[in-house]
């Protein structure tokens, strides 16, 4: 038999798995490679491990199907053989008996846990070490199970057992013991609860431990109880954090990594900033120092390579995509980015997917700026101008990476000195070392707001030449950073660009020639952000001869199963919507693929309901962004759409992506549905039923929104309201303070006042309160016209929330003259009615804003 699992690491996997499919027909099977595993001494470790790992396997798929005395011979050679002199066999053995337990067994296989716990008191080293790493693997994978009564909380036992080897004299035994209590941490289990003060008494006198393991798992339980028993660390927490801050500078990498954790968890409590304050002068230096690149970083980011731009990606380097489902948004007063989602990615080295210590002492000092704000500075700023004017490139580079972590907490004390430092980051674009040069374009990104804030000869200007030639630089890694921070630019600077538009379009255009896959298609993006940016200004015969040739390659080159089109389709949804009547010559083709996608998906869909054992379930991102698409061709040419949709059974495809399983597909069919009802509702009048006001599946906001968002469309066309026959309209669903549903009642209103008036005041007073938020707009317009309608039709119910009504009137800019005398005329209204000392002791209550524009505007 050892002969023949030597042979398994022969064939071609596709051949050692039949094979394995064969030898598992035969009952024995599993005994004798149990037996390889833990009595053939005589074959070397790797055999007789494969051995266990291929029975493992076989658990994992058949344990059930096993006869009873083959399944009984197994668990008891595996706890026979947990002390095996060799430590691999040991761990094979130990995953082995958690994937037993796990396939149901721990309930069935009472034995295991007393027996496990037993064999911990063994004076033999190799037993010990077996019996706590098969029980750290069953507390990772069953820690639920294990405080439950199912078992008969066993978890009272062991935990006080676990305690005990705190103090074993071996140092895995101690890790062991440690990482054993540390999986009850965070889901609480009582018998760790019960047992707080010791568990924490015990881990401070590890402190200090020699093994860099026992330290680590310190760090990770002081980490972890941060976060669910702050109320027992408090007392200590002056120690605590002069702890963490030495184990911050561990030599150990792994073990400053997780006490860098701490930093950031502890930023998320309350009491943060009362217990940090005190130490940041001794923080700050050890989080700037931890966010230089280690020699082993840079040898990973290849960072003495400078031109790599001809080396093909490899398919690895390439990350899935997932699109986002389109979402129907309104323009609020405050447009500008939270900034969440630069947070997220607080330096550019994707390479190192791995979490590591300069990305955690990143992250850290990005959410303590958050926190502290200015504050930080005094500690910082010294730091700083020695770290971005160091000859050393790794010093300077991690001075550029301080600068931009702190951008979005410290914005505001940053001010004065941004004058001085943008010019320098500006610099440093052209930097030597490649890696210099990327961080510095995402450092750029992160002040972005602040530099088109000034007028755009000072900065934006030389900041937009730079990053447009390092778009095209010789490094791919500059390349992406450069292309990422651009597109930043591009959503922050919107019509500022318009100026440059010729300058962007051909370097955008030169990198489709010169890009590797990946970065492809980060280019994708930043032409997208720019249509969304500057919109109709791209509609230029000069930008369009441009832009369309190449996109229009790269559509024709890929095939419909190719997962590039995700950021294709995107970006072309972007360019149609931009471009308008101006993407007229290319959208038959482009409209026509996008049906024939979402076709051919439903129809896989359809087959995979059918015969689940036959078909693959099919991929529906190609049809959520084939629908996207269509949404954007639908609002950018408008009734030029009209040819297309006739020609083509969208319609019919639509009803049934509106009854799709996945919330995504339905979100973009109800997005698409509102932009077809505006450019050609002809051919959607036809098709209208009850079905829109119940969006199959449970109720998800998005799809919610945008199914509104089509009803409130659909009522305007149709000038009467969607409710069939005796039907109650769902106004309930529709009372969420988001604005799209309240545009869609105040239009619901519009058309059918009489119906919808009587519930005027079971949401009149969240409508005003979500709408006084939105810009002066056409949807805005029709909303107000149909409560001013409503209110015409039951003025009772607007009396007890006026006030709310009068904030929303006085949010509005400029109102069309026929608006603004229905305003007049409702307030004067209210106005007579209570007469004027009333409505004096009314007005008091009115913040002083309110006050003058209302009587300002309206004279009251």
């Amino acid at each position: 038999q050892a002969l023949t699992l030597r042979g398994f690491c022969l064939p071609s996997p596709l051949t050692a798995w039949q094979k394995l499919k064969q030898l598992n027909q035969f009952p024995d099977f599993n005994n004798y490679l149990i037996f390889v595993l833990t009595r053939l001494k005589s074959e070397d470790e790797p055999t007789r491990s494969l051995s266990g790992l291929i029975l493992k396997n076989n658990v994992k798929a058949h344990y059930q199907s096993f006869p009873p005395p083959v399944a009984d011979f197994i668990k008891q050679e595996c706890l026979n053989n947990i002390g095996d002199a060799s430590s691999l066999i040991r761990a094979t053995i130990g995953i082995l008996i958690t994937t037993i337990a796990s396939k149901g067994e721990l309930q069935m296989w009472p034995e295991l846990l007393p027996q496990l716990c037993n064999l911990l008191n063994s004076e033999d080293y190799n037993t010990c070490e077996g019996a706590f790493g098969a029980l750290q693997k069953i507390c990772e994978d069953s820690s639920e199970l294990l405080d439950s009564d199912a078992l008969n909380r066993p978890l009272n036992i062991m935990i006080p057992k676990f305690l005990q080897f705190f103090k074993h004299c071996s140092p895995k035994i101690r890790s062991h013991a440690i990482a054993c209590v540390n999986q009850f941490i965070m889901d609480r289990a009582q018998a760790l609860m019960d047992n707080i003060d010791t568990f924490i008494e015990h881990l401070f006198a590890l402190a200090v431990d020699d093994d860099p393991e026992v330290r680590k798992n310190v760090c990770r339980a002081l980490v972890m109880l941060l976060e669910v028993r702050i109320d027992r660390l408090i007392p200590h927490m002056h120690s605590i954090i002069q702890y963490m801050l030495q184990r911050t500078q561990d030599h150990d990498e792994n073990v400053a990594l997780e006490a860098c954790e701490f930093w950031l968890t502890l930023a998320e409590q309350p009491i943060c900033k009362e217990v940090l304050a005190s130490h940041l002068v001794q923080l700050i230096p050890i989080l700037v120092n931890g966010m230089k690149y280690s020699e082993i970083d840079i040898i990973l980011l290849k960072g003495d390579v400078e031109e790599d731009e001809a080396v093909p990606d490899s398919e690895q380097d390439i990350k899935p995509r997932f699109h986002k489902s389109r979402t129907v948004t309104l323009p609020h007063e405050a447009e500008r980015p939270d900034g969440s989602e630069d947070a997220e990615d607080d330096d550019d080295d994707d390479a190192l997917s791995d979490w590591n210590l300069r990305k955690c002492s990143a992250a850290a000092l990005d959410v303590l700026a958050n926190v502290f704000r200015e504050e930080l500075l005094p500690h910082l700023l010294p730091l700083l101008k020695g770290l971005l004017f160091h000859p050393e490139w790794v010093v300077k580079e991690s001075g550029i990476l301080v600068l931009g972590a702190i951008a979005e907490g410290c914005m505001q004390g940053m001010v004065p000195y941004l004058p001085e430092l943008i010019p320098h980051l500006i610099q440093c674009l052209s930097d030597k070392k490649a890696l210099v040069r990327s961080i510095a374009c995402w450092t750029l990104s992160r002040y972005a707001h602040w530099v088109v804030s000034q007028p755009p000869d000072m900065h934006l200007k030389p900041l937009m030449t730079e990053l447009l030639k390092r778009i095209l630089d010789g490094n791919k890694r500059v390349q992406e950073a450069a292309c990422s921070a651009f597109a930043t630019l591009e959503e922050e600077a919107c019509t500022e660009l318009v100026p440059y538009l010729s300058y962007i379009l051909d370097t955008l255009v030169f990198a489709f020639g010169k890009y590797q896959h990946k970065n492809l298609l980060i280019l994708y993006d930043a032409i997208g952000t720019l249509a969304d940016s500057v919109g109709h200004h791209l509609n230029q015969p000069e930008y369009i001869q441009k832009l369309m040739p190449p996109l229009i390659q790269k559509w024709n080159e890929l095939k419909d199963e190719d997962k590039d089109l995700f950021p294709l389709l995107e970006c072309l949804s972007s360019v149609a919507t931009a471009l308008q009547s101006g993407f007229l010559p290319y959208c038959e083709p482009v409209y026509q693929r996008c049906v024939t996608l979402v076709q051919k998906t439903l129809a896989q869909a359809m087959m995979y309901t059918q015969h689940p054992e036959q078909y693959e379930a099919p991929d529906k991102d190609f049809m959520i962004v084939a629908l996207d698409l269509l949404s954007g061709l639908a609002e950018g040419l408008g009734g030029h759409v009209e040819q297309l949709v006739a020609r083509s059974n969208i319609m019919t495809l639509l009803f049934q992506c509106m009854q799709d399983s996945m919330p995504e597909v339905r979100q973009s069919s109800f997005a698409l549905l509102g932009d077809l009802t505006k450019a050609c509702f002809i051919h959607v009048k036809p098709c209208i039923g009850t079905t829109l006001l119940t969006p199959a599946g449970p109720p998800f906001i998005s799809v919610c929104n945008n199914a509104t968002w089509a009803i409130g469309e659909i009522c305007m066309q149709m000038g009467e309201c969607p409710a069939s026959g005796n039907r109650p309209l769902p106004i309930s669903r529709l009372t969420s303070p988001s604005a799209i549903p309240a545009i869609t009642i105040g239009r619901l209103g519009y058309v059918c006042p009489q119906e919808v008036a009587p519930m005027l005041q079971q949401f009149i007073r969240p409508w005003c309160t979500s709408l006084r938020n939105i810009r002066d707009n056409e949807e805005k317009d029709s909303a107000f016209r149909g409560i001013c309608m409503m209110i015409g039709v039951n003025p009772g119910g607007v009396v007890q929330d006026f006030i709310f009504f009068c904030d929303a009137v006085a949010s509005w800019v400029s109102p069309k003259d026929d608006l603004r005398d229905m305003f007049y005329k409702i307030l004067h209204g209210f106005k007579d009615q209570v007469g004027e000392d009333n409505w004096q002791q009314f007005s008091e209550q009115f913040p002083p804003l309110l006050k003058e524009r209302l009587a300002a505007f309206y004279g009251v």
